[in-house]
């Protein structure tokens, strides 16, 4: 097992952990206080750059596969899961009160950090070891699969609750929405109705692909199971190509948000991500 990597880089108190479980799986582990509230910082100088982590390992792993012809080496997958210490939350959502006057939040943080995920170039899998709400749920969404507690040792919901508080859904949510699911009945409950479905529901309706009996442990024990079934799909190199085919569309509604900007806001901006 490979050294587990924090970002930001040596802090006391770290966004993220990033650990490798197998040569060809890894491991993001949020651990943004005990809700993992989705934050500016959180993206920018944890998520992001430990995406870019795991696909320089990965890149590095499969180039050594076609240059030694051995293929097994170009296998890989991606674990997103909440705090291992806890089994209450997986993510609680984006700081609302600290982005809905940041004009840069969305088209520059967020709707990148999730066409970076949406696309990203070996199977994603979102182990969700609690409640995941708004945009919570939305990073689940954007990945490739989904595993998430059963919910009868403690409750667990999953739930799009911004009709509830007021907050309007960026392009990005809708877009992903319509690319995950062409059903407009579930569009709607998840949309307006803001509905908060349990992992049986979540499960039934498509939502979930795997709910699992147990704690944390025993959610990202069935996630690296399916990691280990999917991961050799990424030995083609093509897996992220095909992503970015398949969603074309969204991308490009994702793209489309607009930005209201001037010379502060764009400085801001640029101060985030250094």
């Amino acid at each position: 097992m490979a050294t587990p990597l924090t970002y930001p880089a040596n802090s006391s108190t770290p966004f993220l952990e990033i650990t490798r479980p197998k040569p060809y799986i890894w491991v993001i582990e949020l651990k943004n206080g005990q809700d993992n509230r989705l934050t500016s910082e959180l993206v920018n100088k944890g998520i992001m750059p430990a995406l870019d982590e795991v696909e320089r390992q990965w890149r590095a792993q499969w180039g050594k596969a076609n240059e030694t012809k051995k293929k097994e080496l170009g296998k890989g997958a991606l674990i997103f899961v909440g705090r291992r210490d806890q089994d209450k939350f997986f993510s609680n959502g984006l700081d609302f009160q600290n982005i809905v006057n940041d004009f840069n939040f969305f088209p520059c943080t967020f709707n990148p950090f999730l066409a970076r995920l949406l696309t990203f170039p070996i199977p994603t899998i979102a182990a969700i070891n609690g409640h995941s709400f708004a945009g919570g749920m939305m990073l689940a969404l954007a990945c490739d699969y989904r595993v998430m507690t059963d919910g009868t040792k403690r409750n667990a919901w999953l739930c799009m609750n911004e009709v509830h508080f007021g907050a309007h859904w960026p392009l990005s949510f809708a877009a992903i929405l319509r690319a995950k699911f062409g059903d407009h009945r579930l569009q709607r409950q998840i949309a307006l109705e803001g509905y908060r479905f349990t992992p049986p529901e979540a499960l039934a309706a498509g939502i979930l692909d795997h709910i699992v009996s147990g704690d944390t442990a025993a959610v990202l024990a069935k996630a690296e199971e399916v990691a280990e079934g999917i991961s050799g799909n990424a030995q083609a190199g093509v897996w992220g190509l095909i992503k970015h085919d398949l969603y074309r569309d969204t991308l490009k509604d994702i793209g489309k948000d607009t930005r209201t900007t001037n010379a502060f806001i764009h400085d801001a901006a640029a101060r985030a991500k250094l």
